[in-house]
């Protein structure tokens, strides 16, 4: 099954459909500059209100390590995803302090981006930009046999062609299921019931 990550969840109405519909994943936004940011007691809020079946996922931009380890510990979020450029060092820092899973993500504009992608996380996202609602170069991919989350520019209008073509561990959408700038009740159902249908088609 095609792994559902939807992010840049920011009220109680988005949890509200999210528990309906159940997603394998939610993505808090704790970058600053992101139009999508919340800070630490919304999130806290907001996963008191999650079913516990859905996973909350930290999106950080080069946070301070201390900051994601209390995030951590006072289980605000179940995994940290990582979009700035955090090094080796950051990531094994990181390791010390915490104990979920970690994604990494990475922009993909080249055959250079791909060959730089490392194995040293537990999940990696392939992304067109950080939040810029664009798909990237499919051809790009030929012979990436990793398992990875693909996100940027993903919508009801190619989610299906997307998997078929593409095989992702997973999928990650944010501005897709989003009506101007607010998640939007109809997309996050039909997006959600689009990947899944995929999977039993197969």
């Amino acid at each position: 099954m095609t792994k559902i990550k939807l992010c840049g969840i920011k009220s109680e109405d988005d949890i509200k459909v999210i528990n309906e519909v159940l997603p394998d994943y939610i993505g808090f936004v704790f970058a600053e500059k992101s139009k999508r940011y919340i800070s630490f007691d919304t999130a806290n809020t907001l996963k008191s209100k999650l079913d516990n079946r859905v996973k909350a996922v930290g999106v950080f931009v080069n946070e301070d390590i201390e900051n994601i380890a209390y995030l951590v510990k006072n289980k605000i979020i179940d995994i940290v995803q990582l979009h700035g450029n955090e090094d080796e060092s950051y990531i094994n820092t990181l390791k010390t302090k915490i104990n979920v899973p970690i994604i990494y993500a990475y922009q993909i504009k080249s055959k250079a981006d791909i060959k730089s992608v490392k194995n040293d996380t537990d999940f990696i996202l392939l992304d067109a930009g950080a939040g810029c609602g664009e798909t990237f170069d499919e051809a790009l991919l030929e012979g990436f046999d990793n398992e990875y989350f693909l996100a940027g520019g993903l919508s009801i209008d190619n989610i299906k062609e997307k998997i078929i073509k593409l095989y992702p561990f997973g999928v990650d959408v944010s501005s897709g299921i989003e009506t101007e700038g607010k998640k939007d009740a109809a997309k996050i159902r039909k997006f959600v019931s689009l990947v899944r249908e995929v999977d039993n088609d197969r």
